[in-house]
C-alpha cells in the first residue's frame, strides 16, 4: 500500500468523527485508530486481604526472599520476540544446547516459534552454556532471559 494512501487516510481520519478506519486492497490491509477521549470507567476496587505479619522474621523466610529471583552470571542471552521456547529442532531431536556445552558466537542455542514461524536464535557470544533459564515448550516474552553463557 501506498504512503501517501496511508498519510491521506490518516488526514481524513483526524478530520472526522470517526475512531478507528480499517483498508483493505487485496493482500495489504491498514488499520488505523486514534486513542479514545472516552475516560474508562472504574472498576469497583477489590477487597484488599488481611494479612498478619510475624512478630520477628523467621529464618525460613529469609531463605525463601533471597532465592526468589536467580543471580544471572556470564553472559545473558535474551528473547528477540515473544513465542514459545524449544530447546531442539524437532520433537525427539537431541538440544542444540545443555549446560557445560561450549558454543562459538552463531551456533544456534533454541527455537522459539512465534505465529507459527520457527525462529533459530543463536549465541551472540563465545563460551561455556552456565544454565539455561527456559523450559521446553514454555511461553517467553520480549526480552526474556533465555540461557546464560561464561
Amino acid at each position: 500500500m501506498d504512503i501517501r494512501k496511508v498519510k491521506k487516510l490518516i488526514e481524513l481520519l483526524e478530520e472526522s468523527d470517526i475512531n478507528e478506519i480499517e483498508i483493505k486492497e487485496g493482500e495489504d490491509s491498514v488499520r488505523i485508530s486514534r486513542a479514545s477521549s472516552i475516560t474508562p470507567v472504574a472498576a469497583a476496587p477489590a477487597p484488599t486481604p488481611v494479612v498478619v505479619a510475624p512478630a520477628a522474621p523467621s529464618p525460613l523466610l529469609a531463605t525463601a526472599d533471597t532465592t526468589a529471583e536467580p543471580v544471572l552470571e556470564g553472559h545473558v542471552v535474551t528473547s528477540p520476540m515473544v513465542g514459545t521456547f524449544y530447546r531442539a529442532p524437532s520433537p525427539g531431536a537431541n538440544p542444540f544446547v545443555e549446560v557445560g556445552k561450549t558454543v562459538k558466537a552463531g551456533d544456534p542455542i533454541c527455537i522459539i516459534e512465534a505465529m507459527k514461524m520457527m525462529n533459530q536464535i543463536e549465541a551472540d557470544k563465545s563460551g561455556t552454556i552456565l544454565s539455561i533459564l527456559v523450559e521446553e515448550g514454555q511461553p517467553v516474552e520480549f526480552d526474556q532471559p533465555l540461557v546464560t553463557i561464561g
